[in-house]
């Protein structure tokens, strides 16, 4: 049974369009939805002028959807529309509905690097002070913006890298610059050599080259012998709890009712300090 809630690529609604008559643009042609002739955009026909739209109008429309309906209620059809276009003029701008997703994620990385990077202007100079502002910024933003949440960080990223997996994006590198002050002011416990699984190691060393890439390109004062495969291992494992608590948390999946979730995350980011050396007290 064909989906419902929309189609996944321009070519399906291509073809949808062209069952009921409505054929792709050329040449930059806008159609009207009604029914009538298509006219460029700028000729006035019976029900007024084309309506003249750009890149920008259709990601504000494609976040405003995707913010009060959710990640599936990004489709074409939705964006064209609102937009009083018709889904083939779309062609101009995006190749796909997931060439469309990836410019939302792209974006909504960056205003979430913003947002976090704001926060950390305004504390002091300290590694361990502002990683878990950060952590913490994360789960409030997440908590707040659970569709944009879906549709960056839990969704099939297909061909294309998780946003955080992209530590050159805005949102990884926030993340980059804190861990790299903290393991350059304070004495960060390591997992030793045997606690690092022998299947890993390759693909841990593959990551620790991107890494340091991404600190030479970003001119971040990090000297790059601190990099050992233990503060990759130890990077992984520290994102992967705080990403999966995250996670459990924005879809409600806590395996019992915690009255007070503020205090289960806080007490994540102690455990996680105390495992690293960075907190000796409760």
């Amino acid at each position: 049974m064909r989906n419902q809630e929309g189609p996944r690529s321009f070519d399906e609604q291509a073809d949808r369009d062209a069952a009921s008559g409505e054929a792709a643009p050329r040449g930059g042609e806008f159609t009207h939805r009604g029914g009538g002739s298509g006219r460029r955009a700028g000729e006035t026909g019976r029900r007024g002028r084309v309506p003249a739209v750009n890149d920008t109008d259709i990601r504000r429309v494609a976040r405003t959807l995707l913010a009060e309906q959710g990640p599936e209620a990004v489709t074409l059809r939705a964006i064209a529309r609102a937009l009083g276009i018709t889904a083939p003029a779309l062609y101009r701008y995006y190749a796909s509905r997931e060439d469309l997703a990836a410019a939302l994620r792209r974006d909504i990385c960056i205003d979430l690097a913003e947002e976090l990077a704001a926060e950390v202007a305004a504390l002091p100079d300290d590694g361990v002070i502002q990683l878990f502002a950060i952590c913490k910024g994360f789960r409030r933003w997440a908590l707040a913006h659970a569709s944009e949440f879906t549709l960056v960080f839990a969704s099939p990223a297909g061909g294309n890298r998780s946003a955080m997996r992209q530590f050159d994006e805005p949102f990884g590198r926030i993340f980059l610059r804190a861990a790299a002050r903290l393991l350059t002011t304070y004495d960060v416990v390591l997992p030793s050599s045997d606690a690092i699984p022998e299947a890993l190691r390759e693909d841990l060393i593959g990551f620790q080259s991107e890494l340091l890439c991404v600190l030479a390109e970003s001119g971040q004062k990090f000297p790059a012998e601190k990099l050992d495969l233990g503060v990759t291992y130890l990077m992984i494992t520290f994102w992967a709890r705080i990403y999966g608590h995250v996670t459990l948390e924005v879809f409600g999946n806590y395996p019992m009712t915690v009255d007070d979730p503020d205090v289960l995350f806080d007490a994540t980011l102690e455990d996680l300090g105390r495992s690293i050396g960075v907190i000796t007290n409760g």
